[in-house]
């Protein structure tokens, strides 16, 4: 194999095989066609799923590695082929998911010239990715593409952007000689973890009264489930969890008090301010989790296990930052953790539960009157899946609904856009996750406004013929906004409402089968029957058309000023 010559774009094809690489999402085009005219002699080895837009693309990419684990894997032209990925690049850096996007480029003696399709794409997605890099020499190819895959995957994850012009495509390489890359010399992956931190941290939570847990999605990334129960349970600590920390924790284990946040539980986030200790577990400390940060958890200690250091003390200041891997620091803490109970407290948070439940929950759940509500199409779905699906969700309303009520029992199960709220990810991820994992039910729970930024991928699902079944809750208004407008605006519903396509037609002209809801004594067969189908699904349910969400801090307001009403 060494002495063979090879072209650039077989060496771009024989590093993804290297690299275990069976999977990529992309689109065709000029600049990328040689490494394209590669993939069609080894479709053996790697399957090619065309989406129908390359942002698609990008978020079936993370769909797929958030449910698998392994790094999704994208491929692109020029120009504005390179340019659709930004908005999926930007979403998978915030929120730490590992990604491959390869971009075909001019040739290299065009560069810098305004030629066809040509855009500085590293210029462009250096600031959202974790690595980027031009190649234009095909002997680049091998060792550039064994860094980024180790950085992609390492540590923090996070997307990475290899740019390859025509050129070194087409160019000849006398040999190829793949080695991964295990480390980098400027580039530290994991901090190391000082024993120093595990014992101050360990003689804070020992010493504390009213200790609560914030976990992230550093845990699921981590593979630290198990590691985080144990110590969950010895230290008998409340827990709460961030967006894309769900699932993390069966949805039912009695340490589990709910979701913190701008929609998060009652009590949860009033007694943030509350606590006396406050464990911050493989998460950022967001805005829409720290609402004001000058009233945030001001009486509590605070410590902080984080994997990248760039997040320590960014927003909120620990008294002990515990750095590295949390599956690792977990493990490693516990033998100083006393086992403890501390049932006063956590009785304290079943109280505040009773409250929402009675003001918030029962009549969202439980609603027997009147349009039907978001809540209670995910008790439906919740009966109807036993808590073992995966669910993908969108951005608005719905996400929100969705991530308070679906009941959970396995981690990687809840696949959402959270930090750059992206509407238009969940379609797409939702092929990207069913793809990822064959033998789970893949639910995707969609407003009518995200939706249609993504509906076209709807041709990419029947092309797989992946079992997506796809959930519409259609309120004919983009509800996120039309609710602060209602909230904060005098009811000023500016360009909120929407004149919806019938989704139905729609979803049939590409072949999928569909069905429409709007009364509550049809919405549990109608449920049933999506569920059972085998194949791709779409249901579309009319809700309550001015249904807002709560509870509720308002932006900029403390996390204890959250409002039921």
């Amino acid at each position: 194999m060494k002495n063979k010559k090879i072209s650039g774009a077989e060496a771009v094809v024989k590093s993804l095989i290297h690299e275990g690489v069976d999977l990529i999402y992309g689109y065709p085009g000029g600049a990328i066609m040689p490494v394209y005219d590669e993939l069609y002699k080894y479709q053996k080895e790697i399957n090619h799923v065309l989406t129908r837009h390359e942002q698609g693309a990008t978020h079936a990419a993370q769909g797929y590695a958030r449910v698998s684990g392994k790094i999704g894997v994208v491929t692109a032209t020029s120009g504005p082929g390179a340019t659709n990925l930004v908005t999926g690049i930007a979403d998978a850096q915030i929120d730490s998911t590992p990604m491959l996007c390869i971009t075909g480029q001019v040739a290299s003696s065009l560069l810098g010239s305004d030629a066809f399709q040509e855009t500085d794409i590293i210029g462009i997605s250096t600031p959202v990715t974790k690595w980027s890099y031009q190649i234009t020499k095909a002997a680049e190819i091998p060792e550039i593409f064994a860094k980024a895959f180790y950085i992609a995957k390492s540590g923090r994850p996070g997307p990475v952007l290899i740019d390859i012009t025509k050129d070194a495509q087409f160019e000849m390489l006398n040999s190829f000689n793949y080695k991964k890359c295990k480390k980098i010399r400027s580039y530290l992956s994991v901090p190391k973890t000082s024993n120093k931190s595990l014992k101050d941290a360990a003689e804070i939570i020992n010493k504390a009264k009213k200790p609560f847990i914030v976990w992230g999605q550093g845990v699921i990334l981590g593979e630290a489930e198990k590691e985080f129960t144990r110590f969950i349970e010895k230290s008998g600590i409340p827990a709460a969890w961030t967006i894309l920390g769900l699932s993390a924790v069966p949805t039912n284990h009695p340490l589990n008090v709910g979701m913190v946040g701008m929609h998060g539980n009652y009590g949860p986030n009033v007694l943030t301010n509350e606590c006396d200790v406050l464990i911050a577990i493989g998460m950022r400390f967001d805005d829409r989790v720290t609402g004001n940060l000058s009233t945030y958890a001001k009486q509590a200690k605070i410590i902080h296990f984080e994997i990248d250091p760039a997040e320590v003390n960014k927003n909120v200041v620990a008294d002990v930052a515990v750095l590295g891997n949390v599956k690792f620091t977990l493990k490693e803490i516990l033998p100083f953790i006393n086992s403890n109970k501390h049932k006063k407290w956590l009785d304290k948070f079943k109280s505040f539960y009773d409250i929402e439940f009675e003001k918030v929950i029962d009549k969202e759940y439980n609603k027997t009157e009147g349009g039907l509500s978001m809540a209670e199409v995910i008790k439906s779905i919740n009966i109807n899946t036993n808590g073992e699906s995966i669910l993908v969700t969108d951005v608005g309303q719905h996400q929100m609904v969705a991530c308070r009520y679906t009941k959970f029992n396995l981690s990687k199960s809840n696949i959402t856009s959270g930090g750059l709220g992206t509407m238009g990810f969940a379609l797409p991820a939702a092929l990207g996750a069913k793809i990822g994992d064959q033998n789970r039910e893949v639910i995707a729970v969609i407003g009518d406004g995200g939706f249609q930024m993504t509906i076209q991928e709807l041709g990419t699902i029947f092309q797989t013929k992946a079992s997506v079944k796809i959930v519409i809750l259609n309120n004919n208004f983009l509800g996120m906004v039309r609710q602060w407008q209602q909230l904060f605006f005098d009811k000023r519903y500016a360009s909120t409402e929407m004149v919806n396509p019938d989704f139905v037609a729609i979803s049939k002209g590409y072949f999928i089968e569909a069905n429409k809801v709007e009364k509550r004594e049809n919405l549990d067969d109608a449920v049933r029957k999506m569920i059972k189908y085998n194949g791709p699904y779409l249901l579309e349910v009319i809700i309550e058309k001015e249904e807002n969400v709560f509870p509720m801090i308002p932006s900029g307001s403390s996390v204890s000023d959250v409002r039921l009403e």
